[in-house]
């Protein structure tokens, strides 16, 4: 088993953190895992995105130039990363912020409004966590109890961050 996800949006909507949480899940799991990150030239609000891969054996390479899945936070990116998703892949969508229809009509769109269900939660911040929890909850990579005990680690010195960042993560997996 060899699975690729990108994860993309702007600056400062935790894309990173994402797929760090998703990689720090999987390598509880015991899988074998690659991490690798990408900027725009723009530091807060730019592009960003990363490419997670998780497999049972050995990663030869750490790109993806068509994952099975793609995380879109924001519009610019779904539009720019609706081509490189292999046919029947999924593609989350941000549908808090992203209107416009896909082209593709080869691939499974999962809209999940993470903003709306994040300011409902008092966490506006924790959108990207709530994308998390239904990204794992659909695509059944790594298990709810990883990802949270993943987050302790990634988390780090943040821990009283954890039971608001869990309540965020378990809302976004409820709604599928």
């Amino acid at each position: 088993m060899l699975v690729k996800a990108i994860i993309a949006g702007f600056g400062g909507q935790g894309v990173m953190s994402m797929g760090l949480n998703l990689a720090q899940a999987a390598l509880l799991e015991g899988k074998n895992v690659t991490y690798l990150p990408a900027y725009g030239a723009e530091v807060r609000g730019g592009t960003a995105n990363c490419t997670v891969a998780i497999s049972d054996e050995e990663i030869a390479s750490p790109v993806a130039s068509e994952p099975e899945f793609i995380i879109a936070m924001n519009e610019p990116s779904a539009l720019r990363f609706q081509n490189q998703i292999q046919s029947g892949g999924l593609f989350f969508i941000n549908s808090s912020l992203v209107e416009a229809e896909l082209s593709r009509g080869d691939i499974n769109i999962v809209s999940v409004p993470a903003n709306s269900v994040a300011e409902k939660l008092g966490n506006p911040k924790a959108a990207n966590l709530v994308m998390l929890g239904a990204f794992t909850k659909r695509s059944s990579l790594v298990s709810l109890p990883s990802l949270i005990e993943g987050l302790k680690y990634t988390l780090g010195a943040k821990q009283k961050l954890l039971a608001v960042n869990e309540k965020a993560l378990r809302a976004g997996y409820e709604l599928f």
